[in-house]
């Protein structure tokens, strides 16, 4: 599949992303193994018995990363230069073994680079657990790409 192309995007189109992943505790822990996070509320669940939550809450960074990944393939699947940026990330609810995620991104701006060769494309994307008809927002956050385009 190939992602979009600068001019593809408008501003204030929402794209819903049709891929989605549950969540393992063994996806959690890998990803706390290859980036030595060893929080024990990630990892240890007699720790995390005795918190608010009463049970592991999944790496918030691997929440983030997991939205990114399922969006990609209909934004910047083969059509991106460089990940610019990723700002104004919030986690407003937990997200624990065994949930589903979907993601979808909403563009915010474009702009042509300075040399009119590439374009800049930001979106707003958003993270949501499913249960049932429910959907729980739990990662938002605005990333940046350096985008081709279709005519050089």
């Amino acid at each position: 599949m190939v992602g979009r192309y600068y001019e593809e995007y408008e501003i204030g189109e929402t794209i819903e992303h049709e891929k989605r992943r549950t969540i393992s505790e063994s996806d959690n822990q890998r990803f706390c193994d290859m980036t030595m996070n060893q929080q024990p509320l990630h990892l240890d669940q007699e720790f995390a018995d005795d918190t608010q939550f009463g049970r592991q809450l999944v790496n918030g960074l691997y929440t983030m990363s997991l939205a990114v990944g399922l969006s990609i393939p209909d934004t910047t699947d083969g059509t991106i230069v460089a990940n610019l940026s990723y700002d104004n990330v919030e986690h407003p609810n937990p997200v624990f073994h065994g949930d589903t995620l979907r993601a979808q991104s909403t563009v915010t701006d474009k702009r042509e680079t300075s040399d009119g060769e590439r374009g800049v494309v930001t979106m707003h994307v958003e993270a949501f657990t499913i249960d049932g008809e429910t959907e729980t927002l739990v990662c938002e956050f605005d990333r940046t790409a350096l985008s081709l385009k279709k005519q050089r």
